[in-house]
């Protein structure tokens, strides 16, 4: 198991890794995020492909909401249930076949209940077979960021091709939170009733006064207990992902414990936004003397609790740069050095265009150069 801690520039994936202690779990495989950063603050085995049980339904939840998100299904559309979906075994919602349920009930069914008949149910809704459904999903996976995933059906049912790691598992959590937060909240209900059958949500960690608002268990026999789960505090989230759990009671000491563990072990500080300027550099023969150096990303800082005030920053950038300048050109690197953890190098870009200059810019740059001998810096 590693224990990785970083600086992270966020949505640029600068994710130095680097061995600085030990957090032991029970788990057969695990990881737990600070999703504001995108640090990792725990991680054993997170790319292991393993039986997902039902937390592979977060895929099918990810296909659904952004059906939802394009406008090519709705809330409130109706669909008529089979029999294939109705007579499904495990979980249920408990629909009948052939009776007319909303996209919004089908949901609710999978997210509360698990329901393997409401997954079912949206997959045939979707692409009219859950074959079908299952190979979409196989053809969307790459493309979200999950590299070890493979699916076969639609619920997380045991079968060879139904795969997923925990980091794959934690990437499809923290795009379910930021992506899809109009959809996000149906997590978070206690119970949801159908057809005169109350059924309470699977997740043990919502009523602990953790945070916890998501996601979603599994367990099969092959696959042990699993839990993808999330949780906010102030501004800070957390997503922690176990699997290969012996008891359901293991499950959610497990994963409360850990995300007890990330909120108190780590302090987080925004550092700089996207395009805040934290620098001028002097520029060379152009329309401006100087220009304005800034992150590209928002930059949030996460380090060990109590250690924020050794943080040491650094900017470094050619003096002078070289016009003409184009916004987005990469003109410096600012360096943050935290106690027990190696330097992170996050790139500062110009935040304005500037101008060759004229005439009289370059005579006074002559001139400078008689008077100094001082060239400037290359491009190099």
């Amino acid at each position: 198991m590693r224990f990785l801690l970083s600086a992270f520039l966020l949505c640029c994936l600068i994710l130095p890794k680097a061995a600085l202690s030990q957090q032991d779990t029970p788990a057969r495989a695990a990881i737990v995020m600070d999703l504001n950063s995108g640090a990792i603050l725990l991680e054993k085995d997170p790319d292991l492909p393993l039986p997902p049980a039902s937390m592979s339904k977060l895929m099918t939840l990810n296909m659904v909401f952004e059906a939802l998100q394009a406008g090519r299904i709705a809330l409130d559309d109706k669909f008529r249930t089979s029999a294939r979906a109705a007579s499904m075994g495990g979980s249920k919602m408990f629909i009948r076949d052939g009776e007319l349920v909303s996209v919004e009930d089908l949901l609710k069914g999978v997210v509360i209940q698990s329901g393997n008949d409401a997954a079912v149910a949206l997959a045939e809704a979707m692409l009219g077979t859950e074959e079908a459904f299952a190979q979409r999903m196989n053809e969307r996976a790459p493309e979200i960021g999950l590299t070890a995933s493979t699916f076969a059906n639609s619920t997380g049912w045991p079968h060879p091709d139904q795969k997923m790691s925990v980091r794959d598992l934690a990437t499809l959590s923290a795009r379910l939170v930021t992506e899809f937060p109009e959809y996000y909240q149906m997590f978070e209900e206690t119970e949801f009733t159908w057809d005169g059958i109350t059924q309470p949500n699977r997740n043990p960690l919502l009523d602990l006064g953790i945070g916890a608002d998501g996601l979603k268990t599994g367990h099969t026999e092959e696959a042990g207990y699993g839990l993808a789960a999330s949780a906010k505090r102030g501004d800070r989230r957390i997503v922690v992902v176990v699997t290969g759990l012996d008891s359901a009671a293991q499950r959610k000491q497990e994963t409360e414990r850990l995300i007890t563990w990330a909120f108190r072990a780590f302090e987080a500080k925004a550092l700089y936004t996207a395009g805040q300027e934290i620098a001028e550099v002097p520029v060379w023969i152009g329309g401006e003397v100087s220009v304005p150096i800034a992150p590209a990303r928002d930059i949030t800082l996460l380090v060990p609790a109590g250690t924020l005030a050794d943080t040491k920053l650094t900017v470094t950038h050619r003096s002078p740069a070289t016009a003409p300048i184009a916004s987005g050109d990469k003109l410096g690197l600012l360096t943050i050095e935290a106690r027990g953890m190696p330097p992170v190098t996050v790139p500062l870009i110009a935040t304005q265009d500037v101008a060759e200059g004229g005439i009289l810019e370059r005579m006074q740059a002559a001139a400078h150069l008689l008077l100094s001998g001082v060239l400037p810096a290359g491009d190099g």
